[in-house]
């Protein structure tokens, strides 16, 4: 300690003046820096910010990720730089997304609201090519699938797991969309790699549960209750709400007043009625 101060004593007074100097200076720089810092964030602050943060206000915030973001603050930010559209969103409230289309400026187009549905009833009916995967997509990777159909749902439940609402469950080795608890965000029709899983009106009353576009005897040897595309549906539908396109029922729901007469005429029962399915 007696030898820092007789050091310290031996320093003239023009170093601690130079000393002071550079301390000075160092200040006055870490001042100037954060002044500027303060300066530049007020100054150049986008205005998008603010934008974004009234969009998620309006936002449902299911952060359900059926827009194909990561949650809601992804596509507020992606509608606010105008790459997304906010028809991708199916879960906010018509009164929201009106709201969100005054902030952007845009036109609100009318939207009816939709829920998923699996269109595929095969599952444990449907025959076997083990391939040892675990989830959908790793089956879907090797060889298309474990199922000889190659539209059969593989039944691992991916959909399930990335449904928010627990709105999907896998029975008998097919997932199924539980009507009452869909919110209709897509999230499940993103994730199946079979693309199995579609939009339809949520006052639809019945779907077509199969995807297969074979000939009704191919489709016999690989599924108990794959459709046959023997087209009875159509004949007898009352409305003529059924059309076949390529071996496959196409139901259109504005003129179909969910009578079952497609549901009760199908000799495969592979017709759902939406609620009951």
């Amino acid at each position: 300690m007696t030898n820092l101060l007789v050091t310290l004593g031996t320093i003239d007074a023009e170093t601690w003046k130079t000393v002071g100097w550079v301390a000075l200076i160092i200040a006055v720089i870490a001042v100037v820096i954060v002044l500027l810092i303060l300066l530049v964030g007020k100054v150049f602050k986008v205005d998008t910010d603010e934008k974004v943060t009234k969009i998620l206000e309006n936002l449902a915030g299911a952060n359900c990720g059926g827009c194909g973001c990561s949650g809601c603050s992804g596509f507020a930010q992606k509608l606010a730089s105008g790459e997304g559209d906010l028809s991708a969103c199916h879960v906010t409230s018509p009164e929201g997304k009106a709201e969100i289309a005054k902030l952007l400026g845009i036109e609100l187009k009318d939207e009816e609201r939709t829920v998923a549905v699996v269109h595929c009833a095969g599952g444990s009916k449907a025959a076997f090519d083990t391939v040892g995967a675990m989830t959908c997509k790793e089956t879907a990777a090797l060889f298309g699938g474990d199922k000889l159909c190659k539209t059969a749902c593989l039944g691992c439940g991916d959909c399930a797991l990335v449904c928010t609402e627990r709105g999907v469950v896998v029975e008998n080795g097919v997932a199924k969309v539980e009507s009452d608890k869909c919110i209709g965000c897509g999230a499940c029709i993103l994730t199946c790699p079979k693309q199995l899983i579609g939009r339809i009106p949520a006052s639809a009353p019945v779907y077509v549960a199969c995807s297969s576009h074979c000939r009704g005897k191919d489709v016999m040897a690989v599924c108990e209750v794959g459709c046959i595309g023997c087209g009875i549906c159509a004949k007898k539908c009352p409305s003529q709400a059924i059309s076949m396109k390529d071996n496959l029922p196409v139901i259109d729901y504005k003129k179909c007043t969910g009578c079952m007469t497609c549901v009760s005429a199908c000799p495969r029962k592979v017709i759902f009625p939406r609620f009951e399915a």
